[in-house]
């Protein structure tokens, strides 16, 4: 079974998740932030990725260091939990339509972190949360886990449907990319032979 836990404490956040690449889309997410323990369980949902986090941070500040902390952790227990890559699709490429919105997120598990993140809210709140967070939550993820990630809303009007769309659209890529394709035989995907360097 590929999986991690990762534990991470600082002064302004103390956090726990656990990953199981292989599980069936379970969630048990409390970082005391509605909105974003919504699209943490819809990330599991669509991923099939079974994702615990417990996360008590300093919300009387803002939501920022523990929405960015969340995203450090479960980014570094997905690479974790990903070991050597061996025989993982790797690549994936999902259009993810959220009623009048549709987002594209592509992912490419290189071990190379980088993000191109082309999303606009026309909201700066959506209820409490920042819509800002939301890209500090991918550069969060994204550079934690070692992976290229392109994330571009085609068209929306709707900040939650946006949020929503670029969520379950990293749900599906990361359900396609990490899953292990039998016909490498176990190999590396990649010329080099090893992946993110």
């Amino acid at each position: 079974m590929r999986t991690a836990t990762i534990k991470r404490k600082t002064k302004e956040t103390d956090i726990t998740v656990s990953v199981n690449l292989d599980g069936t889309g379970k969630s048990e997410v409390a970082t005391g932030i509605g909105f974003f323990d919504h699209m943490l369980d819809l990330l599991a949902r669509h991923s099939l990725i079974d994702i615990m986090v417990k996360a008590d941070g300093d919300l009387h500040v803002d939501y920022h260091h523990t929405t960015e902390d969340v995203g450090i952790a479960l980014g570094q227990a997905v690479k974790q939990a990903l070991g050597g890559m061996a025989g993982i699709t790797r690549y994936a490429s999902i259009h993810m339509p959220m009623d009048e919105t549709l987002s594209r997120v592509v992912l490419d598990i290189s071990g190379r972190s980088v993000l191109v993140f082309k999303v606009e809210f026309p909201r700066h709140k959506i209820g409490e949360f920042d819509t800002e967070l939301v890209r500090e939550w991918f550069h969060a993820f994204s550079n934690n886990a070692g992976v290229t990630l392109h994330v571009e809303t085609l068209y929306g009007e709707n900040s939650h449907h946006i949020a929503e769309s670029c969520f379950k659209g990293l749900a599906r890529a990361l359900r396609a990319a990490v899953t292990i394709d039998p016909r490498t035989g176990g190999a590396i995907p990649s010329t080099k032979g090893q992946l993110g360097g």
